[in-house]
């Protein structure tokens, strides 16, 4: 296993996901009809395509790699959950521009980093059932791992245990809020688009 995060092991995550969501599409779709418009599925499907289409020109810099896959993800893609994904990336992008390999241990800071430039964006927090508590999940379960393989299954078990925590909680924040009460027991769409990213880098 790689020592850090590099272009090579940015590509084959990416492959990884993008096939993962292509097999999801469906039940992605069926989520977001319960609680939203019913295209998050296609929504993430789009982008990921399109984020492959860039892996031939991605460069040895991970910030600049990363800058571009937010790009390719923006520029087919105008969800509200897109954009988050986006800001997030471009968070990421900015704090390893210049570097060509980034140390695991340095994953949950970027986390991080992603998580509070998402929130400000738009405008959620944590406790209201979103991607925004899975990505905290995630980020308190790989501080300080250094082991590529351990730090996914922190994240995998982190993230499914949060899921588990909020599915009878109602929806506080986007469109799944006007739901109301009628929102818990169902599992937030957003939640479980990044729960399926996590399990395809595994």
């Amino acid at each position: 296993m790689p020592e850090g995060l590099t272009s090579t092991t940015l590509r084959d995550g990416l492959r990884r996901v993008a096939e993962k969501l292509e097999g999801h599409a469906d039940e992605l779709n069926a989520l977001d009809a319960a609680l939203g418009d019913g295209d998050l599925g296609v929504t993430m499907v789009r982008g990921a395509r399109s984020m492959l289409a860039e892996l031939p020109n991605l460069p040895d810099d991970i910030g600049m790699s990363l800058m571009r896959c937010a790009q390719a993800f923006t520029k087919i893609s105008g969800s509200t959950y897109g954009t988050l994904l986006a800001t997030g990336m471009m968070s990421a992008a900015k704090a390893t521009k210049g570097r060509s390999e980034i140390p695991w241990t340095e994953i949950s800071s970027l986390l991080a980093g992603a998580l509070e430039s998402m929130s400000q964006r738009g405008k959620g927090q944590l406790g209201d059932k979103t991607v925004l508590d899975t990505l905290e999940a995630a980020r308190a379960a790989t501080e300080s791992l250094s082991d590529p393989s351990a730090l996914l299954d922190a994240a995998d078990q982190a993230v499914s245990a949060c899921i588990e925590r909020f599915r009878q909680q109602p929806s506080r924040q986007g469109r799944a809020r006007i739901f109301g009460d009628n929102s818990a027991g169902k599992d937030d769409p957003g939640m479980i688009a990044f729960q399926r990213m996590v399990e395809a880098l595994k």
